[in-house]
């Protein structure tokens, strides 16, 4: 089992339970998915790119991810219906929790100037997005194979109320929120 689901399962859910005073342990916020989107507009223009993409998704979760495709035409953008224009993963269970510790213990850690981030990027329903500027973070992707840097959205959507019971599952977790200054 993975430390962190254990962590979780040992440590997190009786502190959650005493802080929000929980009749029940099933009340209790837990992580449900977290999807890793990468939004791809120049990938109109060269259709190549979405490989790329889609190869640095696998390295980085262990799982194929699925091609997005636009829902409407938009004239303004030069986008038609159907075109792919970005790539998906929704991952649960282990490999959900793998990635979680992942992404607290390795990878943003090395983001440069890492000062800690946003508590406020939480959405009224518990859930939480990040959005990351490079692919570069992760260790698993090297360098020298990278055509262009991409950025991408982890959102991490969880079983909370409300974002105070979110943000105190994932403090608990070792998400590494911004002190309020």
């Amino acid at each position: 089992m993975n430390k962190m689901k254990e962590f979780y399962q040992k440590e997190a859910v009786s502190s959650l339970v005493k802080e929000f005073g929980y009749s029940s342990v099933m009340q209790v916020p837990s992580i449900e998915k977290i999807v890793v989107n990468i939004g791809l507009g120049e990938a109109k223009d060269n259709p190549k790119v979405i490989g790329a993409a889609v190869g640095d998704l696998t390295i980085i979760t262990g799982q194929k991810p699925v091609v997005t495709k636009s829902r409407k035409n938009i004239a303004n953008f030069k986008l038609r219906e159907g075109l792919a224009i970005g790539t998906k993963v929704t991952l649960r269970g282990e490999k959900m929790w793998a990635f979680l510790d992942r992404l607290i213990n390795v990878a943003l850690p090395r983001v440069r100037d890492f000062r800690g981030i946003s508590p406020d990027s939480f959405d009224g329903r518990g859930n939480y997005t990040l959005g990351l500027k490079d692919q570069l973070i992760w260790p698993e992707i090297d360098y020298d194979k990278i055509d262009k840097l991409r950025g991408m959205e982890i959102t991490i959507v969880t079983t909370a109320q409300n974002d105070d019971q979110a943000r105190s599952l994932l403090s608990l977790l070792g998400m590494p929120f911004k002190k309020e200054a």
